[in-house]
């Protein structure tokens, strides 16, 4: 009834629910109870998939990567044939593979959750055997040499540099366009008249919306 008076409707077909509990909930009850809509019950789940992201109720990160881990490592078992050890595809095809097939893989997602301490170590653990597949190295070279030689930084790295251009798209957009952008503080620079103090947009004064950077 709530969403009939507010006039939402609901896809039953694609329709999952889950409980979101915060850091001062975990140690209370979970709770079991589901939603009615349209005569069909909804039980909550323990993880939910949306877009590529996997939610818990906790909201932790863990699942997530474990799904993301999975589907690289799948990935990497397809590519690997291409170039055996010896022999196979030159290493700046291997690298270039490594790059803009795995990568996407291991870091979707690194803009909203980060990884736990098991879950970086365990893509750790598979990115170094990428690099070696990448560099032709065999299994006993240090891993801080293969870091250099695969000329392309460690997870750690590539995650916080994914963070941080996130942050600044959202920094960057219009709050006409983007509702993450609307919840920062009105002394955030910004285009906006309407959203931005005037002390703020004097900062911005001269620049069209085609040169806010990232925009």
């Amino acid at each position: 009834m709530n969403a009939i008076r507010l006039g939402v409707s609901f896809s039953v077909a694609k329709t999952e629910l889950i409980h979101r509990r915060t850091p001062s909930q975990r140690n209370s009850p979970k709770c079991l109870s589901p939603v009615q809509i349209k005569g069909e019950l909804f039980r909550p789940c323990h993880c939910l998939p949306w877009l590529g992201y996997w939610f818990t109720p906790a909201l932790g990160s863990s699942t997530h990567f474990s799904h993301r881990l999975v589907l690289a490592q799948g990935a990497f078992a397809v590519i690997r044939h291409f170039s055996p050890p010896g022999a196979g595809l030159a290493p700046y095809l291997c690298h270039r593979l490594a790059t803009s097939l795995l990568t996407p893989f291991l870091l979707y997602g690194g803009d909203l959750f980060t990884p736990s301490a098991g879950s970086m170590t365990r893509l750790n653990t598979f990115w170094h055997k990428v690099q070696r597949w990448t560099t032709n190295c065999c299994s006993a070279t240090p891993t801080g040499s293969l870091a250099v030689e695969f000329c392309l930084p460690l997870i750690p790295l590539l995650m916080t540099q994914r963070q941080r251009l996130a942050s600044l798209r959202v920094v960057c957009s219009p709050p006409e366009v983007n509702p993450a952008t609307v919840r920062l503080h009105t002394s955030l620079p910004s285009l906006s008249a309407h959203w931005a103090h005037r002390s703020s947009r004097t900062l911005t004064s001269g620049l069209r919306s085609v040169y806010l950077p990232l925009h």
